[in-house]
């Protein structure tokens, strides 16, 4: 199915993914999706949601702060240490999970390797080729992922949308008006 995304729409699951992982999250939730949509800027789904007030920001303060290393990372990168290329150093020196068996990589979840969907994100993936193939598309955008996690039982990021009046008919409305881009 991969193969029919637009480059953009498998940039909104690298950074998904980026997401969970910085979260120490055990599986890519639809959360993180949404959060792939907000932080993939240039893209339609990003600008519609934009638009109706849900950002990066928005949706971080909604699920909480991101995993337990940010605010080291944050007073290290105040001294000029970026602490993924010193991770990446040390993988690179000593293999792929390296830190991850010392006593501080301990207990902080999944840091490496694949991250399995869970099945909220599975079904708007799902639903996301199925709103393509609805809209007569014929590869699957950043929008069509945004469509699909519109749908009930797609996990948390359906009612953090509804609560900001996000619905699937708004959206859809909104695509179909002269001028809406994919992407």
């Amino acid at each position: 199915m991969f193969e029919r995304f637009t480059e953009p729409a498998r940039r909104v699951v690298v950074l998904a993914q980026e997401d969970a992982r910085e979260r120490a999250a055990d599986r890519i939730g639809s959360e993180h999706l949404l959060l792939g949509l907000c932080r993939a800027t240039d893209t339609r789904a990003a600008a519609l949601l934009a638009a109706r007030g849900v950002t990066r920001a928005v949706v971080e303060a909604e699920l909480g702060a991101p995993g337990p290393d940010l605010p080291d990372r944050a007073a290290l990168a105040s001294v000029g240490i970026d602490l993924d290329e010193v991770r990446e150093r040390v993988e690179d020196a000593f293999g792929p999970g390296a830190l991850e068996s010392t006593r501080a990589g301990r207990g902080r979840g999944r840091r490496w390797g694949h991250i399995p969907f869970d099945r909220g994100a599975k079904k708007v993936l799902e639903l996301a080729l199925r709103e393509a193939i609805r809209r007569g598309d014929r590869s699957i955008g950043s929008e069509h992922v945004l469509l699909g996690m519109l749908h009930t039982e797609t996990g948390r990021a359906m009612p953090l949308l509804a609560a900001r009046g996000v619905t699937l008919a708004r959206i859809c409305a909104a695509l179909d008006e002269p001028g809406a881009a994919s992407g």
